[in-house]
């Protein structure tokens, strides 16, 4: 399947639309549909939904933490949770990183039982695909864009992932 648009023209939209005050965008072209939705991310609800990522869907339970009174406990179990993504960032300054182009599921794999695109080790070129995000029922293979070698894969398969999240590590050639 061919979409229409390109991969670098949907990210660009991603980061016109997260750099304005647009907090919702929708494009169709030649029958495909973009529709690319901003959480606020100024407030301290966002702070305590941000482990939820992780179980599911961001939007929905969004609206909780705003309702629930034990909300306030969500940004002191936050605070831990991106000193070791820092860690990470200080200790892999000179590796690449394959961030995700969009908010969806990462898959490591083109199904299930077949084996990962790519594993700790492997070498990869510019249009070796490494994953595929799904987002609104679409498979997005996602390539390396970097010649090199995966030194680490970063997240887990069937996991939540965001816009600009960190995917694999690459010690580039």
């Amino acid at each position: 399947m061919k979409l229409p648009m390109k991969m670098h023209e949907i990210r660009e939209l991603i980061r016109l639309v997260d750099e304005s005050e647009i907090e919702e965008f929708e494009l169709e072209n030649d029958g495909t549909k973009v529709l690319i939705k901003k959480a606020l991310s100024k407030t301290g609800v966002d702070a305590a939904v941000a482990p939820a990522p992780q179980a599911q869907p961001a939007e929905p339970q969004a609206e909780q933490p705003t309702e629930v009174t034990p909300a306030p406990s969500a940004p002191v179990e936050e605070a831990p949770r991106p000193a070791p993504q820092r860690d990470t960032e200080a200790a892999d300054t000179d590796l690449h990183k394959i961030v995700s182009p969009m908010v969806g599921t990462f898959y490591r794999a083109p199904s299930p039982e077949a084996d990962p695109y790519v594993k700790e080790g492997d070498k990869v070129d510019e249009k070796t695909v490494v994953c595929i995000v799904e987002a609104m029922k679409l498979m997005n293979e996602i390539e390396a864009e970097v010649r090199g070698e995966i030194v680490q894969v970063l997240v887990e398969n069937g996991q939540l992932v965001e816009y600009g999240q960190p995917l694999f590590l690459v010690k580039t050639d």
